[in-house]
């Protein structure tokens, strides 16, 4: 079967929806992916009909939603290509996921050792491992960025960055603001030659690209399931089995532990080590029927649509005058995700805030984001305070975009009046 946009869109009903006199372009996608229905009527199902707590209640109910919260752990576990289902930890977001990770790979971190990431990520990767550094002693390193937005991996070699005292490497698999999809399995293979431990962020890879975490050489993927259509409040850790036997749990609580004694506890096996108290369990549900829905439409296809609306949107956009894109423009297998960040101007030159520009956009029926996208150490280095981002996915249209550069050419023009 095609792919077929349009009918792919007739499974997500907030699609439909207008805003004033304006069809909704949903551009937003990378901040949140929108759900289709099947994911909403698994959720709804199971609380109707198999609402119940998991591994306690012995009742008919207890072990349906048993069975129903381990399938959406095999579901997950099999379309990021896990080897086994536990390897998959589950986990609220991404953030929990790099913020266990932190604190379970730091416990034995000194002064002397080193932490690696990079300056384009997102703070939900930056912020764990200031915490972590902070509390061991340990120092933050970071691979600087090119002119194109490509990690300066020529810079890293010179600087030694990856080093005998590097213990913990932990970088983004695609860009949220700049797109860049970078050398996972290279810097790993550095990684892994003077013994360290490669972290991968994966919350823009995973929903975007075919996945195959025990392919990756990476030892530790984070990913989330709001951005790939399936619910808010659930994502997860994958990791190798063996790495996640000897990591020391992040939580303490019920159905983590093995045996508890007021002398001490021991703990249960991965990955219920580290899934302390009641999980979500209808939001497990809806992300194992999320991973069957993209696992449905095929990952390659996926992705052959994202590259093509993306060099689609970059051709149009940059048709407008004023406006700049962050990053590269380049787009393909290891070009860039379908998140274009940007900055607009008046034709004479006046910068129009991105606060300003998602208003105006929003006001068109365009959704996008304005900030600097939880990542602000980037825009620094890019000497700007904030962009505004377009981000697309499996349901986009040209008509969006089309819709998009409209909107951004009455918002130039509007404050080139004003001025």
């Amino acid at each position: 079967m095609s792919y077929d946009v349009e009918l792919i869109r007739a499974d997500f009903p907030i699609l439909e929806r207008r805003v004033g006199e304006y069809p909704l372009a949903y551009l937003d996608s990378a901040n949140t992916s929108q759900k289709p229905q099947v994911v909403i009527d698994a959720m709804v199902d199971h609380y109707e009909r198999h609402n119940a707590n998991v591994a306690r209640a012995m009742h008919v109910l207890g072990a349906e939603a048993s069975a129903a919260y381990e399938a959406g752990r095999e579901k997950v576990a099999a379309f990021i290509g896990a080897d086994r289902a536990d390897e998959v930890v589950f986990t609220k977001n991404a953030s929990e996921a790099l913020n266990l990770a932190a604190h379970s790979l730091g416990q034995g971190l000194k002064p002397g050792d080193e932490v690696v990431i990079t300056v384009m990520e997102h703070h939900s990767n930056i912020v764990p491992w200031q915490l972590l550094c902070a509390r061991t002693g340990a120092t933050l390193r970071w691979f600087d960025i090119t002119d194109d937005g490509r990690l300066d991996l020529a810079k890293a070699a010179a600087e030694n960055l990856i080093n005998a005292n590097t213990r913990i490497v932990s970088v983004g698999w695609v860009s949220n603001v700049l797109g860049t999809v970078n050398p996972i399995a290279q810097i790993a293979a550095q990684a892994h030659a003077v013994g360290a431990v490669m972290v991968v962020d994966g919350a823009q890879a995973v929903p975007q690209l075919t996945t195959k975490v025990a392919e990756s050489g990476a030892d530790l993927v984070a990913f989330t399931g709001h951005k790939m259509v399936g619910p808010t409040g659930i994502g997860g850790l994958w990791g190798r089995h063996d790495l996640l036997t000897e990591l020391p749990p992040f939580l303490g609580g019920g159905e983590m532990i093995e045996i508890v004694r007021m002398t001490g506890s021991t703990f249960a096996p991965p990955p219920y080590r580290f899934e302390a108290g009641t999980p979500p369990i209808a939001e497990a549900v809806g992300l194992g029927v999320a991973a069957d829905y993209l696992a449905e439409l095929g990952m390659a296809d996926v992705a052959a649509h994202e590259r093509a609306i993306t060099a689609y949107a970059l051709e149009t956009m940059q048709q407008l005058d004023g406006l700049a894109v962050l990053g590269t423009t380049e787009v393909g297998p290891e070009g860039r995700g379908g998140a274009i960040s940007f900055t607009l101007a008046t034709r004479d030159g006046l910068d129009i805030h991105p606060h300003d520009v998602m208003t105006f956009l929003d006001s068109r029926g365009v959704a996008v984001r304005g900030g600097h996208h939880c990542a602000r150490p980037l825009h620094e280095r890019l000497g700007i305070t904030a962009s505004t981002r377009a981000s697309f996915y499996l349901y986009t249209l040209e008509r969006e975009i089309d819709q998009l550069v409209e909107a951004l050419a009455y918002t130039r023009d509007f404050f080139g009046r004003a001025a």
